[in-house]
């Protein structure tokens, strides 16, 4: 993949990130138990990191697959605690450990490649 394609998928991700934490604050606020608000920013924060790392790749032109584990890691990751929070389903849980294993991936294949 190109480095724009990296810095187009970072940059929606942090758009997106931004819209999810502003319904967090004023949408979910009531709604959500602390602990599950907890969730739902545990998820918005991890998705902010990695989507950074992903304009970093786009920069630096760093190695794509990096890129797909941080992709796929914000989705499974911080997809299973949005799902969660908002569902209050914890089988969502289940999912979560398998984007931290491709977040972990991503940065052992950044700090591999990445010179």
């Amino acid at each position: 993949m190109s480095p724009a394609f990296w810095a187009r998928l970072g940059g929606g991700l942090m758009f997106l990130d931004v819209a999810l934490g502003a319904f967090a604050a004023h949408g979910l606020k009531a709604r959500l138990t602390p602990e599950m608000l907890a969730v739902f920013e545990t998820g918005a924060r991890y998705q902010a990191y990695h989507a950074l790392a992903l304009l970093l790749l786009a920069a630096m032109r760093g190695p794509d697959k990096a890129g797909w584990c941080f992709a796929g890691g914000i989705t499974l990751f911080s997809g299973s605690l949005y799902l969660l929070a908002l569902t209050g389903e914890r089988r969502f849980g289940m999912i979560t450990p398998l984007g931290g294993l491709l977040f972990l991936a991503g940065w052992a294949l950044f700090a591999l490649k990445a010179a």
